[in-house]
């Protein structure tokens, strides 16, 4: 969250790999690069794609846990704010991922292996 928003060398690779036919997969919080990163022509990379990341519900779990807010912000009220885009979300936790071409998206740290089975079947194998 702190050192992947606003980052352009962590957006430009994602853009690249996504604008030049390959798989990117993002997953848990690394889905902050999405609220910024843009393809050449200017447009969001998730404009008229529906992805997810990590859930206002997980954020309320750990800033109740540990008794304070955690994250500068949330991915979940950023990427609603965003026009043109589907963010989408699951219960709390529990493994998520969604592929939309090549962008491959996993809402939290229970996601990886869902994340990863997307990726292997956007590979063909």
């Amino acid at each position: 969250m702190y050192t992947y928003r606003h980052n352009t060398a962590v957006e430009d690779l994602v853009v690249r790999f996504v604008d030049g036919g390959k798989i990117a997969a993002v997953v848990c919080h690394a889905t902050c690069v999405l609220l910024d990163a843009k393809l050449p022509s200017g447009d969001l990379l998730v404009a008229g794609r529906t992805w997810t990341g990590f859930a206002n519900s997980e954020e309320d779990v750990a800033d109740s846990f540990v008794g304070q807010k955690i994250q500068p912000f949330r991915i979940e009220d950023e990427a609603r704010a965003l026009k043109g885009t589907n963010f989408i979300v699951h219960q709390a936790f529990a493994a998520h991922a969604v592929r939309d071409g090549g962008l491959i998206t996993g809402q939290q740290q229970h996601s990886g292996a869902a994340a990863a089975r997307l990726v292997i079947e956007a590979l063909g194998r």
